[in-house]
């Protein structure tokens, strides 16, 4: 199997981590996070708990997967926690960080067999007809839209005129970010400009007034955080946005036609180790640790309790956050008005759990 590395930038990532703490640009992060719930619901996965191992030998997967992602460690959980095996699942991982329709492309044919991503960066690629079905969303929150103090900018008009850095210029953050400056009375297309730069490079730019703020996903938001005193403008874990997946499941179409136990299993497995997570947060970043091998255990777990992980959804749930994701896109023109979102949301999505 011929699948594209992850690039240095994870190299970039794991040294600028190293030595950081826990500062108090975060607390308010963090409370903006924490959902009031019995913590019993909290750490419960969801969807059933009467999930069948599959029978016989234990029925081999690949799942496909950015391993520099924090926000995504719910899969190496799902195997040093048992889970997989729980459901007689022997899984490999295959890294993969090149361009979504490749991983799409990959799952329709098989090279894959899953692979978690973020919703905002599959929803217009998966127009194309890919044979991979959305079954769960397994998390919400990890986009966080910043700049530095003497920017003087503090909310969403403040950045009419300006200039807003991002790493990619078709990603998630650009379509999430452009969908919330809408909200707030700002087109993202006329009143605000678009840069691309490497991640590395955002916070330079942001201090040589290339761009006057810049988005950034976990975890490499965290130490740039730290090391260029920036504070955010907004972020997907206020409002609605805190209760709509920001990372969901996607399976090939074929596993979940053919294997419909398989498919409910896996997906069951990474739901459970992501409910683990969300209530273990320490442990499962010295997991993920290996993944980020300079940075500080307690940088990654900081960084996981600023993410949703006790937000999961499945089934109708599920497809209505597909539906209201794709009627923002259609507002900042990612999908043309015409498009029925019911309807796409259906096609793209499988309840796994009838």
């Amino acid at each position: 199997m011929s699948i594209t590395p992850f690039p240095s930038r994870r190299t970039v990532l794991t040294g600028s981590l190293a030595g950081l703490a826990v500062s108090g640009l975060f607390r308010n992060v963090l409370a903006q996070s924490a959902t009031p719930m019995d913590m019993s619901t909290r750490c419960q996965a969801a969807g059933p708990a009467t999930v069948e191992p599959v029978p016989g030998p234990a029925r081999k997967l690949t799942i496909a997967w950015n391993e520099a992602s924090i926000c995504t460690a719910a899969v190496p959980v799902a195997k040093a926690k048992g889970f997989f095996k729980k459901y007689n699942l022997d899984i490999d991982y295959v890294n993969f960080a090149g361009a979504t329709d490749q991983l799409l492309e990959a799952l329709s044919t098989g090279k894959a067999d899953g692979a978690p991503g973020m919703a905002l960066r599959w929803l217009k690629p998966l127009q194309q007809g890919f044979d991979v079905k959305l079954v769960a969303g397994l998390h919400a929150g990890c986009m966080y839209l910043m700049t530095t103090p003497p920017t003087g900018i503090k909310t969403l008009p403040d950045l009419k005129g300006k200039t807003i850095g991002v790493t990619d210029i078709g990603g998630p953050d650009r379509n999430f970010f452009s969908i919330r400056l809408k909200e707030a009375g700002i087109d993202p297309e006329t009143d605000v400009q678009w840069r691309q730069f490497p991640a590395d490079l955002l916070p330079l730019a942001l201090q040589r007034g290339d761009i006057q703020a810049f988005s950034d996903a976990d975890p490499f938001s965290y130490p740039q955080r730290h090391q260029f005193g920036l504070i955010d403008i907004d972020n997907n874990m206020k409002g609605e946005w805190a209760s709509l997946s920001c990372c969901v499941i996607g399976l090939r179409g074929s596993l979940v036609r053919n294997e419909p136990k398989v498919a409910a299993a896996v997906t069951r497995a990474i739901l459970e180790a992501g409910a683990w997570l969300a209530c273990n947060p320490e442990e499962a970043a010295t997991i993920f640790q290996p993944y980020a091998p300079r940075a500080n255990a307690a940088d990654l777990a900081a960084m996981l309790k600023m993410q949703g992980h006790h937000h999961q959804t499945l089934t109708q749930d599920f497809r209505q956050e597909i539906v209201r994701y794709a009627d923002a896109l259609k507002q900042v023109g990612v999908f043309r008005s015409s498009l029925d979102s019911e309807r796409y949301a259906k096609r793209i999505t499988q309840d796994l759990f009838i």
